[in-house]
């Protein structure tokens, strides 16, 4: 008896663990691909993307440029395109301020 039960048992195992590695394929690739975002809210992206790669290179990026590109980059993951536009123009616009800064005089504390 003990060797029928032990015998059950390991082909329900070995049955069982067949099933453990297959996969499930999403049906429809439509659905898991990433919505698109207009054609200017993508050139305003790629041109904030750019800006705050120069500001980096030059020690000149303000983290709220930083932040207005993080949030540009996960709103064109989303698809939303507005807050992609306003986003990115916004980080832009700080990137030339703090390019600008680099130009400002020296501030002496004293003599």
């Amino acid at each position: 008896m003990s060797k029928v039960l032990l015998a059950l048992t390991s082909a329900a195992l070995l049955g069982l663990s067949g099933c453990a590695g297959t996969e499930t394929k999403p049906a429809d690739k439509a659905a898991t691909a990433k919505p698109a975002i207009s054609a200017e809210a993508q050139a305003a992206l790629s041109t904030a993307q750019a800006d705050v790669k120069a500001a980096k290179a030059q020690n000149a990026l303000w983290t709220t440029a930083e932040s207005a590109l993080k949030a540009a980059e996960e709103a064109a993951e989303k698809g939303d395109s507005a807050t992609v536009l306003k986003q990115a123009k916004l980080a832009s616009d700080h990137v030339k301020k703090g390019l600008a800064q680099l130009n400002y005089p020296m501030l002496k504390v004293g003599d």
